[in-house]
């Protein structure tokens, strides 16, 4: 359980279209916002949680022509989004938009993220923990992954705002901008890799 819950932090932790989004929305929109576009991000991840664990992504994702649309939607929202970022200028923005995302935005970013499927492929086909009792082992992996998911992305959330709050010098805008664009990048890079596979 504790090599699963350690699996969980690190790959729920870095850098992805998750996070790194709503850090974006706690910067540009606040805390009360961001709750909104968090809840979310956590219907689709719980939902994408279950796709997989159902073997329903295997079935949609083995259809050739609709995991190229999907992939080319999620890798061409993921490119925009990097975009945003290293072109956001001056401004602490990871995200630029003219309203808050809500729950809508953030469970159709779920619905597209690659990093989104892997992970959650990575959590319940490996790790075993109840071996021998599926639904068991599905119960308890759901509640270990909410309960350190839900901690991971308040505090992504509370960045955000954090930073936004600091006023820090442009140069330093400017770099956070960049690093963040550049983790974005890597996560596409990621995505075109494992769709080659």
């Amino acid at each position: 359980m504790l090599t699963f819950a350690l699996a969980v932090f690190l790959l729920i932790v870095t850098p992805g279209p998750g996070v790194l989004s709503i850090a974006g929305v706690g910067a540009a929109y606040g805390f009360r916002a961001g709750l909104s576009y968090l809840i979310g991000l956590f219907i689709g991840t719980n939902l994408v949680a279950l796709a997989v664990i159902s073997g329903l992504a295997a079935i949609v994702l083995g259809v050739p022509v609709i995991r190229m649309v999907l992939m080319a939607a999620s890798i061409a929202y993921l490119l925009y989004l990097a975009a945003k970022i290293a072109f956001a200028g001056t401004k602490l923005a990871f995200i630029e938009a003219r309203t808050a995302p809500g729950i809508a935005a953030g469970l159709m970013l779920q619905a597209i993220n690659p990093k989104a499927y892997a992970v959650n492929t990575a959590f319940y086909s490996g790790f075993p923990i109840y071996p021998d009792n599926f639904t068991t082992e599905v119960i308890a992996k759901l509640i270990v992954s909410n309960l350190i998911w839900i901690p991971i992305h308040l505090g992504w959330l509370w960045a955000g705002v954090a930073l936004h709050r600091l006023n820090l010098p442009e140069a330093t805008q400017r770099r956070i901008n960049y690093l963040m664009a550049a983790a974005m990048l890597g996560v596409v890079l990621l995505a075109l890799v494992s769709a080659t596979r």
